[in-house]
């Protein structure tokens, strides 16, 4: 069967609330868009250990799904999941000045394994597998992705940061919370989620994504260019809901639900 099109995903403030349950009446929409041919995919910051719970809670059929703010593309085979493709970098040139302006700070890095490293525990993150280790360790090997957690400071003070620190050779998302997502150069979910377009072989104007975040900028600007359509969630900040295409209603009141029955 020919897919009618892709649809990429965000999770957090798309797919959930902030309490992690599902967005009204999201499982019903997104059966909905799948029974009706749609390939629908997570497009998410989250790593794939985030990530599974949602494509079984949803019972997602499409072949990938995007992870690590587009580092990582995960591909389903028979009835197993594959690192299909997985980009990496060097994070000891980023970590050095970081670590020199947030010396308190907590450092996190994932490995092209998937494995997880850190400096200390970090709360709200899922660190199942993970290891403790010393900063010399954490920046020894390639990594697809650096998170770096200071509570005590907030999103001006990132973006205060990232501009003094000059973050032009990694890509990087500010959280919605005191964290700095830092991806390699010229990576981010647009690129993942072309690169599974491509595989599958579907026309850029049959795509439709949703998010939330100053990381869905991307692949909002990504789908538009294609003459598809990108959907913002209306709690999204100004940024993001004036990038995307057209916009939807709040988590809490099932705007993605709303934006995908758009499609039926």
């Amino acid at each position: 069967m020919t897919s009618r099109g892709l649809v990429g995903l965000d999770i957090d403030g798309t797919i959930l609330l902030q309490d992690e349950t599902l967005s009204p009446g999201v499982p019903e929409a997104v059966a909905e868009v799948r029974d009706a041919g749609y390939d629908v995919m997570l497009a998410t910051g989250r790593s794939w250990s985030g990530t599974r719970r949602y494509v079984e809670v949803l019972d997602l059929t499409a072949e990938f799904m995007v992870c690590s703010n587009g580092a990582v593309i995960m591909r389903r085979v028979g009835d197993e999941w594959v690192r299909w493709h997985v980009e990496v970098f060097d994070p000891a040139p980023v970590l050095a000045l970081l670590r020199d302006r947030l010396p308190e700070a907590r450092y996190m890095v994932e490995l092209e394994s998937g494995q997880r490293l850190y400096t200390a525990v970090l709360d709200d993150w899922t660190l199942d597998g993970g290891r403790q280790v010393d900063f010399d360790e954490l920046v020894s090997q390639p990594v697809s992705r650096v998170v770096v957690v200071s509570p005590e400071h907030d999103e001006d003070d990132f973006h205060q940061l990232v501009a003094e620190v000059g973050l032009n050779e990694v890509s990087y998302a500010i959280g919605w919370t005191a964290w700095l997502d830092i991806a390699p150069q010229g990576v981010d979910k647009s690129t993942a989620l072309e690169r599974v377009r491509a595989e599958l072989g579907i026309p850029r104007d049959r795509v439709l994504v949703a998010g939330d975040g100053r990381n869905d900028l991307g692949m909002f600007a990504w789908a538009l260019t294609g003459e598809g359509r990108a959907v913002a969630m209306g709690q999204a900040p100004d940024e993001v809901r004036d990038a995307a295409g057209e916009e939807t209603t709040v988590v809490d009141d099932g705007g993605l639900a709303i934006a995908l029955r758009t499609l039926l």
